[in-house]
């Protein structure tokens, strides 16, 4: 069992007192039948395939199909169709701008963002491209993290007290849009998860502080806020962007000229390893979810906006609750739609038939895969 394989290092480890004879005494040496098949390591996989062995079976049985690409093998052109940018926004230019700009570069029709970034904010912004704008609403209602300056009015009497402040601000806050908003100033609320102060400058007064928040939340607010509650005024001075979703600014960050110096040596040298580097496949916003594994012949199914059905379900995650978005991907790593669940990981497990899930957002294109429905009630 494990204890006796612990111990054999043990003794494994104290070799070298022992004398050559002995170990062989000891050490039996020869691989013993052994009735599992070894495991693939799955944890350096890319992407959405990650630790795919750590998935439940529900059978094993499907026909590959020749149609589809693993996400980082595909196509150039479809490579950048279907993947985004994690940008890192320059200051002055607004959010729309800098996105028709990529557009421009990278001549696509259509493009999406994470969120819009005031024009003098810096940071964190996720340009989807073409076939991954589909994704764009649930990156917009993702969570944020920002780390802003704050400039206090007056002085005040300690540092402590500021740090004070910033952590009564936080749980849900109410908020009205700043002046300059090009939203509609209703008053409503918005949570702040987390929020601390890193540093505090009294010559300057200005304060360094870091906050994990609620999408929509107002910064500029939340420093006006700041210098109320502590009775001397304070405005935002400055702010970036460290964290939008699941990507951060360590999570391959590129800048504009990055984008444009990738894109210049696709056209001048026909080398797209620096594409490749720039864009990152949809599939990486989607690790964080749960995931359900088809088989080829349901994927053009649910592409059409076919209900995901038990019979189809090659793997599944443990941990899947009612309600929950999962990720359902081809057996190639592909996305095809995010999905809500309607089963648990007990219930799949013990049913054969059912609908599994039903569609939140379809992401693959349509006939990708051959159309598999209609021909029959025998078909793998």
């Amino acid at each position: 069992g494990f204890s006796g394989k612990k111990r054999r290092k043990k003794e494994k480890r104290v070799i070298p007192d022992e004398d050559i004879a002995d170990i062989q005494h000891t050490e039996e040496f020869f691989i013993k039948p052994e009735s599992r098949i070894p495991q693939l390591d799955t944890s350096q996989w890319p992407l959405l395939l990650k630790n795919f062995d750590k998935l439940n079976v529900m059978t094993a049985h499907y026909t590959p199909l020749a149609s589809g690409a693993n996400p980082l093998k595909r196509e150039i052109s479809d490579y950048v169709r279907s993947g985004f940018i994690n940008l890192d926004k320059p200051s002055n230019p607004s959010s729309h701008e800098v996105v028709a700009w990529i557009r421009r570069i990278l001549r696509v029709e259509k493009t999406g963002h994470s969120g819009t970034l005031d024009p003098k904010v810096t940071g964190c912004l996720i340009v989807c491209i073409e076939r991954a704008t589909r994704l764009v609403k649930s990156q917009q209602s993702a969570g944020k993290e920002y780390v802003g300056i704050v400039r206090l009015h007056n002085a005040i009497e300690s540092e402590a007290q500021l740090a004070r402040a910033i952590e009564t601000l936080t749980g849900a806050l109410f908020q009205r849009p700043p002046l300059i908003a090009a939203v509609k100033r209703q008053l409503r609320v918005r949570t702040i998860y987390e929020s601390k102060l890193v540093e505090y400058d009294p010559e300057r007064r200005l304060g360094i502080f870091w906050v994990s928040c609620e999408a929509g939340t107002y910064i500029r607010t939340l420093c006006v806020h700041l210098g109320l509650l502590l009775g001397v005024g304070g405005q935002m001075q400055e702010l970036r962007r460290v964290r939008s979703g699941i990507l951060g600014e360590k999570d391959n960050m590129v800048t504009m000229h990055d984008v444009l110096d990738a894109q210049w040596q696709y056209d001048n040298n026909k080398d797209d390893s620096y594409l490749r580097r720039v864009i990152l496949p949809l599939e990486k916003l989607l690790t964080s979810h749960k995931r359900l594994v088809m088989k080829d012949s349901a994927v053009n199914a649910i592409c059409y906006g076919a209900k995901i059905m038990l019979p189809g379900v090659l793997r599944y995650e443990d941990g899947i609750e009612l309600n929950q978005e999962i990720v359902v991907i081809t057996t190639k790593g592909e996305a095809i739609c995010l999905a809500i669940a309607l089963m648990t990981t007990a219930v799949i497990s013990t049913c054969d038939h059912g609908i599994v899930a039903k569609i939140k957002r379809v992401i693959m294109e349509r006939d990708t895969y051959p159309r598999k429905w209609g021909l029959g009630p025998k078909v793998s």
